[in-house]
């Protein structure tokens, strides 16, 4: 039975990691797409490529200790994790359907927490008991800090862009900046495929250690790495239509030259994050890049509706996924 359901947890794994990759390609080449330096097609494959390349660049799997971290082991079982799974896979489709780009991370640590809170209450135990708040809190409070030091990040970089441009010739200057979005595009998806791909190598290594495949504290095999970054990139080719036009056009307009700051912004944002092993949301941070960019301009250059819903949708992903994440352990326990 336990074979059975590990079997059963690395197919969820790997197509949450497929849906984080087509939910999240929006992140990598919204602004790209929308200065029209590529094509849809052309973007997702560039930003795919760079997912993948991750895989042989990173590895201190910081951000998959991280998240294999937040549950309690005592309350970690192959239910659990099912549960979180499904849970994560359930709102990523919710979320892309409606084209919302909340965070694919959240709502993966969402789902883990919601679960595995959810089997201490059947244990016996307070619910609380159940997540490492140590763990927690600094994904909480990032769900706020990261948008904001990625807009912080991007509009320094505008400013600093614009004075050192300010004698060049606005087509000569337009030619230079869709070379260098390139370049800033491929930073970005490679510390999105870094940082994200991360989160379900950590929960599939706790998933062995459940089925006592490997022991706790083993060294992580070289497959989970590999079918995870491999999984995300071919999700990033599938796509996200609906968010890249959220995020490319509806949140600010976007030049070529703010392209490169917003992109730029977020790479380093999330290549900070990922160096201290935090798991943050690539959504939130290129979100809040490409806010911070807008406010080079003048602050109605930002549609605040439309961002204010997006925060909402951030806020309430990690409760949402929790309580889906309870919901489908309380049918997995009845069901045995």
């Amino acid at each position: 039975m336990v074979t059975t359901l590990l079997v059963v947890v690395v197919i969820l794994a790997l197509i949450f990691d497929y849906t984080n990759g087509f939910h999240d390609a929006a992140n990598s080449i919204a602004t790209i797409v929308s200065t029209k330096v590529l094509t849809p097609f052309q973007a997702v494959l560039w930003a795919a490529l760079f997912n993948f390349v991750a895989y042989f660049m990173i590895k201190d799997h910081k951000v998959a200790n991280y998240v294999a971290k937040i549950v309690v082991e005592h309350y970690v079982t192959m239910h659990v994790i099912l549960a979180g799974l499904i849970a994560a896979i359930t709102w990523n489709l919710i979320t892309w359907w409606f084209g919302i780009p909340s965070s694919s991370s959240h709502t993966l640590i969402g789902g883990f927490a919601g679960a595995g809170m959810t089997n201490a209450l059947y244990m016996g135990s307070n619910a609380l008991l159940a997540v490492n708040m140590h763990y927690i809190i600094p994904i909480v409070l990032c769900i706020f800090l990261a948008p904001f030091i990625g807009s912080l990040i991007g509009y320094t970089i505008t400013i600093i862009i614009l004075h050192i441009c300010k004698n060049a010739r606005p087509a000569a200057a337009e030619r230079w900046f869709k070379v260098l979005q390139l370049v800033s595009s491929a930073l970005l998806s490679f510390f999105h495929g870094a940082n994200d791909a991360q989160k379900v190598m950590g929960i599939l290594y706790l998933s062995l250690i459940s089925s006592n495949i490997i022991g706790a504290g083993a060294a992580m095999p070289n497959w989970i790495p590999l079918a995870c970054y491999s999984a995300i990139a071919l999700g990033t080719m599938s796509g996200g239509w609906k968010i890249v036009k959220t995020m490319g056009t509806k949140i600010t307009k976007i030049t070529p030259l703010e392209g490169v700051s917003a992109e730029t912004a977020a790479a380093v944002t999330l290549g900070i994050t990922e160096h201290f092993g935090i798991p943050v949301s690539t959504t939130h941070t290129i979100t809040g890049a490409i806010i911070g960019v807008g406010l080079t301009k003048r602050i109605s250059a930002v549609r605040w509706g439309v961002t204010i819903n997006l925060v909402w949708a951030w806020v309430i992903t990690i409760p949402i996924s929790a309580l889906i994440a309870g919901l489908v352990f309380v049918l997995l326990r009845a069901i045995g």
